[in-house]
């Protein structure tokens, strides 16, 4: 069982994926607790705001409301969309053991894929596509592992200022990754995207602009 904020249908925006449409699988909690989330509703999962499977498949709004779901009730609730690509995102999703949920959705005929902050040890089936965002030095004080990090297809970085450059740096990043290293612009802001596109140059690197808010959709 697993606890559900949110299943909706989308166009990834971010990274590799971008433009893929998509179905979003939001997981309840989370213990980084990274100052700027966007999703601060999901970071902690309240017995009072449990609620219903129904209204949770039936939310269009951002609450802290969450339900129990099983892997076959996650199905039945993902095959209700045309996207045949889950995105499975939190939330923490990695806080959980996603095998059974992962190699489900595999055997019924969709791609997966799970973003997280590489500070958990992440299970899922061997065929799920996973991108790591490094959560470095968070209020939540958990460290991003290096066994996340071999795991991982992709690497996503928010970048606000050089610092953060360097924090990405420090990692031990495996060779191999160096040609899928995508750098996130903080806030879509003019200074950080700059930053973002000298770096990529510069490393051979890439930019991930959030295409989904350019198109309008979550």
């Amino acid at each position: 069982m697993l606890p559900v904020n949110e299943i909706f249908e989308t166009i990834q925006g971010e990274a590799c994926k971008s433009g893929t449409p998509s179905v979003f699988l939001r997981l309840q909690a989370c213990p980084v607790r990274c100052p700027w989330c966007d999703s601060k509703h999901t970071w902690v999962a309240d017995p009072a705001n449990q609620v219903s499977i129904a209204e949770i498949t039936a939310k269009v709004e951002d609450t802290n409301t969450w339900a129990m779901m099983s892997p076959r009730e996650i199905l039945l609730a993902v095959q209700g969309f045309r996207a045949r690509h889950v995105v499975i995102t939190g939330g923490e999703p990695a806080a959980y053991d996603l095998q059974p949920l992962t190699t489900l959705l595999i055997k019924s005929g969709f791609s997966v894929q799970v973003e997280t902050s590489g500070t958990h040890a992440i299970q899922v089936h061997p065929c799920t596509w996973v991108t790591i965002s490094p959560k470095i030095g968070m209020p939540g004080g958990l460290v991003v592992l290096d066994e996340a990090l071999r795991r991982g297809n992709e690497i996503k970085h928010c970048v606000g200022k050089p610092a953060d450059i360097e924090k990405l740096l420090a990692l031990n990043i495996p060779r191999e990754f160096m040609p899928m290293i995508w750098l996130q612009p903080l806030s879509q802001s003019r200074k950080a995207t700059k930053l973002c596109i000298q770096e990529a140059t510069a490393r051979d690197w890439r930019v991930s602009i959030q295409t989904h808010k350019f198109l309008g959709v979550r």
